[in-house]
């Protein structure tokens, strides 16, 4: 299977709508910030009317396999995903 990219905005689109799915809200309504540490990995700030979620990096996959199942058409169990920090795009996934 050929490796597809998927690019920051669309990583912070998937935790808008792995949140809003959680919350039954719309993805619109959800605010993210997405972050990278040495130390303690990928995660995101999610906020939805005032409530604070904070995803780690498994949940970050979680979301991730959601957008690939939504968006890509894919077996989100088949796909392996791993996040990458790129110097010029940012946070991206790379689904195998």
């Amino acid at each position: 299977m050929e490796q597809q990219i998927i690019y920051e905005q669309d990583v912070a689109n998937a935790v808008c709508v792995l949140i809003a799915k959680e919350a039954r809200a719309m993805p619109d309504d959800v605010e993210v910030e997405l972050a990278y540490d040495d130390d303690e990995g990928f995660s995101a700030e999610a906020e939805l009317n005032g409530n604070v979620h904070q995803l780690n990096t498994t949940r970050l996959v979680e979301a991730l396999r959601l957008w690939v199942e939504q968006y890509l058409d894919m077996d989100p169990m088949a796909a392996g995903i791993q996040l990458k920090l790129d110097d010029d795009e940012g946070i991206i996934a790379i689904v195998r």
